[in-house]
């Protein structure tokens, strides 16, 4: 059993470390000797150095160790210094200034303004005005109240030559910053050239380059180094082989031709144009894949790597450029004029050379693709900017199919909405672009809920198919409404909140065309676009509401004297008829006194939907008020509006409206007016064709009546 009294005599025999004590002392150092030094000067000290004392000498080493000592802090730490340590090394720097013009005499006090203009310089501000001030202070406590004046010629030259120090090196550090960014926008407008040329810059786009961010920047300039790696590679193998020409020379993107990439030559006749690749000797090479060397004292035939009249080669030694996967890429070729035949290690040291190519080619491959997933996503983002831009229904269906055609390989692509009436769900296909079946519009088609592909994702909520099918067998709309000719298929729903709004289909005849980022993409575009619509909709039906009358669906009286003033605003500039038809139900106030309201309202619904179907899709029709309503005719003189006037009537007296008291028959007046014969100006023909409706009730109702009618003898206004 311990005992508690041992356990604390134990505790206070621990060994003693002296380390943290020594570090306390060692770090006091540079305080105790900058206040030390600063007192023999205030003392008189330093000033008779033919016979210096012990405090004065240990002076003097103090400060100079504590310069030195600060000095290796610095270096030491890895972090900016601190406060105390830029105090520290300024008041010894300071201190050992005054010390030599105490030594030197006031002769060379310059030099305090000098140290003190760095000091200012260089640390921090608040460490550089506390040693301003220091200076200031000392050379006061020396100067008076013997010389003032001295005194003020030091403050003011103390002031001067921080200040103007300071200015000059921050002059100098602005205008070494702007000609190092001048630098950079050369060498960046450099390296962009030679991305052109290297073609880097168009892989996968044809955008320029101004607005690429840093790390673009960045990438691009590694084109210096695929550039290098190759001309290194060349220079190696034209120093170590001895050749007359060594060259690269790649495969076009056909597969058909050879082309010249780089070259170390003495002769100017290298073919610089792309030639057939199943030609000479280079051509056999492709196809076997397999190192060639050949020799001979008359000269090599199958030479197709200069233009005619080029020299006579007679040693050739070409490797094939392989990739990974065994593809050949192209040829690495060396030839010389004599006859001396490549060696084995010849052989090795072109086909290292070959592969120090081949990963420069790599790497552009790779520059291409961090270019083209780049465009990706700024289509990308551009195709939601435009959805989120997109105000009515059919700029966002477009916006919807352009954005799908920007992002994924489509060949087909359409837009369906789904609609529920009674129960029954039935689906639309608002808007399609690309392949069809033959003969056969797609847009516009209605079909019924069932089994096919865009009914069970409005059913189920999720994009179908899951995975490759056979799309000849699958039902995308229905059975009546198919298309062809394609080989991959995905349809994702149009999904607002908890509510689905259609889908998006998206087709392609290359079989796999739709890899995993387009998938997301789509799928992105397919929620922004459900998010649209849905804005869309609630738009158009605010704005249908603001412009349609709530009971009959037609333009309400606000909106018609807007459309009129329109309408008769563009018969005036292009000098054509307008027509305009006032019309009232005949003893409409007996029916809401007979039948009641509720069946008044539904022969004023009849009525509206008689009045849409027999006008022309051109004409405006509009409730004008109560049981009145009214019809704008473009383009219509006072002979084409009686006619459409009588049709109206007439089906409106062969209407049957079956109410609960039994069936219910009406009749129309109308009253006509035309511009230019009847007037001129708009509320002069409503008042006109006011007048003809009720000249049609006071003389025996369910009749059209033009203002000719109204007045035999009225001159017409030309």
């Amino acid at each position: 059993m311990s005992n508690p009294m041992a356990q604390r005599l134990n505790l206070h025999r621990q060994p003693f470390t002296p380390w943290p004590a020594i570090r306390a002392v060692v770090r006091a150092v540079p305080a105790v000797a900058i206040v030390g030094v600063f007192s023999l000067l205030a003392r008189g000290g330093f000033r008779h150095w033919s016979a210096p004392s012990l405090l004065e000498l240990a002076g003097l080493t103090a400060i100079l160790a504590s310069v030195g000592l600060t000095v290796w802090r610095y270096r030491r730490r890895a972090s900016a210094a601190t406060l105390r340590e830029e105090l520290e090394l300024g008041g010894a720097v300071l201190a050992t200034a005054f010390v030599a013009v105490a030594l030197a005499g006031p002769a060379i006090f310059p030099l305090v303004y000098l140290v003190v203009a760095v000091l200012v310089t260089f640390v921090s501000r608040g460490a550089g005005l506390t040693l301003l001030a220091a200076a200031l202070v000392f050379d006061a406590m020396e100067q008076l109240p013997g010389s003032p004046a001295t005194l003020g010629v030091h403050a003011a030259f103390l002031l001067v030559f921080a200040v103007l120090y300071h200015g000059v090196l921050a002059a100098r550090l602005r205008a070494a910053r702007s000609a190092e960014e001048n630098a950079v926008k050369n060498r960046i407008a450099e390296v962009e050239e030679r991305a052109r040329t290297f073609r880097l810059v168009n892989a996968g786009t044809n955008d320029s380059l101004p607005g690429a961010g840093h790390d673009e920047k960045w990438l691009l300039a590694s084109v210096k180094e695929i550039e290098g790696t190759l001309g290194n590679a060349l220079e190696i193998a034209e120093t170590a082989l001895k050749t007359h020409s060594v060259g690269v020379f790649l495969l076009t993107s056909d597969d058909r031709s050879l082309k010249l990439h780089d070259c170390r030559s003495q002769s100017e006749r290298v073919q610089r144009e792309r030639f057939p690749a199943g030609e000479g000797i280079l051509g056999a090479l492709l196809k076997r894949a397999v190192p060639v060397r050949m020799a001979s004292a008359n000269g090599v035939k199958g030479i197709n790597w200069y233009d005619e009249g080029g020299p006579t080669v007679r040693s050739i030694l070409a490797v094939p450029i392989v990739e990974t996967k065994g593809l050949v890429r192209g040829v690495l070729v060396a030839d010389r004029l004599e006859y001396t035949p490549f060696q084995e290690e010849d052989e090795r040291l072109l086909s290292t050379v070959a592969a120090e190519v081949l990963r420069a080619v790599e790497v552009e491959r790779v520059m291409g693709y961090i270019r083209k997933a780049r465009d990706e996503k700024e289509r990308f983002f551009r195709a939601i900017e435009e959805l989120n831009r997109a105000g009515a229904p059919d700029q966002v269906f477009l916006a919807v199919l352009e954005s799908a055609r920007q992002i994924a390989p489509v060949d087909f692509c359409a837009v369906t909405l789904v609609a529920e009436e009674a129960g029954q769900r039935t689906h639309r296909i608002v808007r399609m672009t690309g392949v069809t079946a033959p003969g056969r519009g797609l847009e516009g088609r209605t079909f019924p809920d069932n089994h096919g592909l865009v009914a069970n994702v409005v059913r189920y909520g999720a994009p179908l198919p899951g995975r490759e099918i056979a799309m000849e067998r699958q039902v995308i709309f229905d059975a009546e409404l198919q298309v062809r000719a394609l080989a991959a298929l995905k349809i994702f729903p149009l999904l607002a909140g908890d509510r689905i709004l259609g889908t998006l289909v998206a087709g392609s005849r290359k079989k796999g065309a739709f890899d995993g980022d387009a998938l997301r993409m789509l799928e992105v575009i397919a929620g922004q676009a459900g998010q649209a619509v849905l804005r869309a909709q609630l738009y158009e039906q605010m704005e249908r509401m603001a412009t349609t009358d709530g009971l009959t669906n037609l333009l309400n009286h606000r909106t018609f004297q807007s459309r009129f003033d329109d309408a008769l605003g563009t018969a005036k500039r292009y000098g054509r008829r307008l027509s305009l038809i006032l019309t009232d139900i005949d003893h409409f106030k007996s029916v809401n006194d007979t039948y009641g309201h509720p069946t008044g309202d539904q022969v004023l619904r009849g009525v509206a939907r008689i009045l849409k179907a027999k006008a022309r899709d051109v004409d405006l029709v509009a409730r004008y008020g109560g049981e009145e309503f009214a019809i704008i005719m473009p383009e219509t003189d006072e002979k084409g509006a009686k006619a459409i006037a009588e049709r109206i009537r007439e089906a409106v007296e062969a209407e049957v409206f079956q109410t609960e008291q039994g069936p219910l028959k009406i009749t129309l007046s109308l009253g006509i007016a035309t511009f230019p014969e009847a007037s001129q100006e708009k509320q002069a023909l409503v008042d006109l064709a006011d007048q003809c409706l009720y000249f049609a009730k006071r003389h025996g109702r369910n009749q059209s009546v033009t203002v000719a009618q109204l007045q035999p003898g009225r001159r017409q206004t030309a």
